[in-house]
C-alpha cells in the first residue's frame, strides 16, 4: 500500500463513490427540499450527476487498470474488479444513455415543465431506470471501499 499507485486508487474510490453518495442522497434531495422551482432543482441535480458521471468514468478506468496492472488476470476472479465494471458500464449507460433520453423529453415538452407534459409518463419511467441503476452504483460503491486494500 505504499506504492503512489496505490494511494492513487484510494483517492479514486474517495472520488467516485463518495461523489456518488453526496450528490444522490444529499446535495440532490437539498435541492428539491429547498428550491421552490423544481425545473431549476433538476437542472442544477442534473449538472452535478454530470459532473459525478464523468468523475466515475475517469476514476473508473483508472482503478480497473490498476487493478489488471498490480493483480494481472487474477484481478479477474476479484469483487472489486466486477464492482468496479459494473459501477463503470452504469456510468456509461446512464450518462451516454439514460440522460440523453431524459433530456430528449425535457426538450421535447418545451415550453412546458415535463412534469406537465404529455411525456411525463416517460420521463417518470426513465427517471426511475436512472434512479435504480444510481442505486446500484451506490451500493457497488460500498463494495469498493470494503475491499480497497486487497
Amino acid at each position: 500500500m505504499n506504492q503512489w499507485t496505490d494511494k492513487l486508487a484510494l483517492i479514486s474510490i474517495t472520488l467516485w463513490v463518495g461523489g456518488l453518495w453526496a450528490v444522490g442522497y444529499v446535495a440532490a434531495p437539498v435541492l428539491f427540499y429547498h428550491l421552490l422551482d423544481r425545473q431549476l432543482a433538476g437542472m442544477l441535480a442534473g449538472e452535478m450527476f454530470t459532473i459525478v458521471a464523468y468523475i466515475g468514468m475517469v476514476c473508473g478506468v483508472y482503478l480497473l487498470l490498476n487493478r489488471v496492472m498490480k493483480f494481472g488476470g487474477s484481478a479477474l476472479k476479484q469483487a472489486f474488479f466486477w464492482a468496479g465494471f459494473v459501477m463503470l458500464v452504469l456510468t456509461l449507460v446512464g450518462h451516454f444513455g439514460i440522460a440523453v433520453i431524459i433530456a430528449k423529453l425535457k426538450a421535447d415538452a418545451l415550453p412546458l415543465d415535463v412534469m406537465h407534459s404529455v411525456f411525463a409518463d416517460r420521463f417518470e419511467t426513465w427517471h426511475g431506470v436512472a434512479s435504480i441503476a444510481y442505486a446500484i452504483q451506490s451500493l457497488l460503491g460500498l463494495v469498493l471501499v470494503l475491499k480497497a486494500t486487497r
